[in-house]
């Protein structure tokens, strides 16, 4: 009997820790995000550029997705029930913006390609009101998967669950298994879309950075290596996807094993990527890198280095 206390302590004690380290890493995160859009709203220069402008659009993607998804996440280690409609629409919330960063993603690598293949048109196309009607654009596509999982889940759902308390998780909206094949080959399907207009721009880039020359050549090169972080960006976003089947098979073995499954997917697929990446590609870019620094000093002196930094 002892044993089994001990066991039962040891378990409770786990999860603990285990929520405790997602509230952390989840604010620092979110911290970070919150620094790289403080410096994009406080420079002008970058509200008129495109790719600036989708930066900050999957900026407040991710942090939204972090804040939501980690709500649902105290709420499910509390047990904590909710109407199930308040349920749908906070799930509807993550599953749009699980998709409207690997979109935003695309169109930055389209931005990419008209800038380095199209230099001659890039003022046209990647114009302030062209920008608006593409972050439009990028919302309508990625509201796509939410259409399909909503129609699904009210035509299987019985009229008396929206009447019901329940534990808030995204397994609420299926009830029979061809409703997750249905979800998994939609997001599938946007996903090859995605992943064939990167490939595109790639090559059609490396075609121009192998004919360049010069101050061009450095240039075409460094956005052949941007497009290539937006394809290891979106393959962690299609990693996403698998993880829930993963999951499943792993729940019909072991639920104790599930468990720790399920939160190694969630801190390495589903946090780190939506900070890490946006820093990583921020850092890579001199202008934004540059504000960046003048914005993480205390007016114009580094804490660090104590060294005068101008910025224009």
């Amino acid at each position: 009997m002892a044993t089994n206390n001990s066991l039962v302590d040891g378990d409770f004690l786990q999860r603990k820790v285990k929520i405790v380290i997602v509230q952390v890493l989840v604010m620092i995160f979110l911290c970070i995000n919150l620094l790289l859009l403080t410096t994009f709203y406080k420079k002008e220069c970058f509200h008129t550029t495109t790719r600036y402008i989708l930066f900050a659009v999957t900026l407040l993607s991710d942090s939204l997705l972090l804040f939501m998804s980690d709500i649902l996440l105290i709420l499910t280690h509390f047990n904590f029930t909710m109407h199930v409609w308040l349920c749908v629409i906070m799930c509807v919330l993550v599953f749009l913006y699980l998709t409207v960063t690997p979109v935003t993603l695309t169109a930055m690598t389209l931005e990419r390609y008209v800038a380095i293949c199209m230099p001659l048109h890039h003022a046209e196309l990647c114009n302030i009101r062209r920008t608006k009607h593409c972050i439009l654009i990028i919302h309508s596509l990625s509201s796509v998967p939410c259409i399909v999982i909503l129609s699904t889940f009210f035509a299987s759902a019985p009229a008396s669950l929206y009447k019901q308390y329940r534990i808030c998780s995204l397994e609420i909206f299926v009830f029979y298994r061809w409703q997750s094949y249905l979800i998994s080959a939609v997001y599938q399907f946007q996903f090859l879309i995605m992943c064939i207009v990167i490939v595109f721009s790639y090559v059609k880039i490396m075609k121009v950075a192998k004919s360049a020359s010069g101050g061009n050549k450095k240039s075409t090169w460094k956005g052949l290596r941007t497009v290539v972080l937006h394809g290891f960006q979106l393959l962690l976003c299609l990693i996403q996807l698998w993880c829930p089947f993963i999951e499943a098979a792993i729940l019909m073995i072991n639920f104790s094993s599930f468990e720790n499954v399920r939160y190694f997917n969630y801190i390495t697929f589903y946090l780190a990527p939506r900070c890490l990446s946006p820093l990583i590609y921020g850092l890579r870019d001199e202008t934004f890198s540059l504000a960046l620094k003048h914005n993480a000093c205390f007016g114009f002196y580094c804490v660090k280095n104590n060294v005068q930094i101008s910025f224009v």
